[in-house]
């Protein structure tokens, strides 16, 4: 009779971890954006706090990520579309770091970092990485649900949970 592997696998801290920066991102986005349009100081400094928490939590969704490649990338049909994943969370993360930079820049007493190309900048860098995230998240998404990446698979008639 085949056992049921221990829940704490390496290769699930990586789903673990991701729903963080996704929720703190897009979130972040959002509230920059409304402070653009009604530039209140609320929405500029709540963006900035889910910037900081988001590119922080995205990075370790990164690291757990690199954790899980050398376990699931065996076990895969298609690995190209693990690697693409692993392409464009890299690309995400710098995006959303590169934001994180630009709005870290804003928060001097500087002038020259508060004029509006800062802030464009900014919103861009955001509004890209929002996109990469999506579709990193989607091509996660794919691994897990048409590859079972991660996954545990059980035996036909479910003997193991008996």
């Amino acid at each position: 009779m085949e056992e049921i592997p221990e829940f704490w696998r390496t290769e699930v801290f990586h789903p673990l971890s991701v729903h963080f920066p996704i929720a703190l991102l897009l979130a972040a986005v959002v509230f920059k954006i409304i402070a653009l349009k009604y530039s209140r100081e609320m929405w500029e400094r709540g963006g900035s706090v889910l910037l900081i928490a988001g590119v922080v939590s995205l990075w370790l969704a990164v690291f757990t990520g690199d954790l899980a490649d050398g376990i699931v990338s065996r076990k895969i049909c298609d690995p190209t579309i693990l690697k693409e994943h692993e392409n464009l969370a890299w690309t995400t993360a710098w995006l959303f770091s590169a934001g994180l930079g630009v709005d870290l820049l804003r928060q001097l007493k500087y002038p020259i970092f508060k004029n509006m190309l800062f802030r464009l900048v900014m919103i861009l860098l955001l509004l890209i990485g929002a996109g990469t995230l999506t579709y990193t998240g989607h091509l996660g998404a794919t691994l897990v649900y048409q590859q079972a990446a991660g996954v545990y698979t059980p035996s036909g008639n479910c003997a193991e949970f008996e």
